[in-house]
């Protein structure tokens, strides 16, 4: 089994909520993953960096920002549930483990 590629990783410090800005989305956007397993297990990724910044931007006190950080890591949350729940309607029942 090869490694896979992390295509959601942004180049920020954990506590750098512009790290969220729609560069990063855009940037993921430009890459084409290999298949719908690793675009669903990259959008997880991106939503767990999401609620990194949502934390670190809690944890300097700043809340009004954490709480449009928070917004829209839910949002990545929904849209990777949703391509996961996708991915797993196609497959086929004697490949799920």
């Amino acid at each position: 089994m090869g490694c896979v590629r992390l295509l959601s990783t942004a180049n920020c410090q954990v506590g750098d909520s512009k790290c969220m800005s729609q560069s990063v989305r855009r940037n993921m956007e430009d890459i084409m993953p290999q298949n719908d397993h690793d675009y669903a297990a990259d959008l997880h990724i991106h939503a767990a960096h999401a609620h990194t910044a949502v934390a670190a931007a809690h944890h300097r006190g700043d809340h009004e920002a954490a709480g449009e950080l928070s917004s829209r890591a839910q949002e990545y949350c929904v849209e990777a549930a949703e391509k996961t729940e996708e991915v797993v309607r196609r497959t086929p029942e004697t490949l799920r483990a």
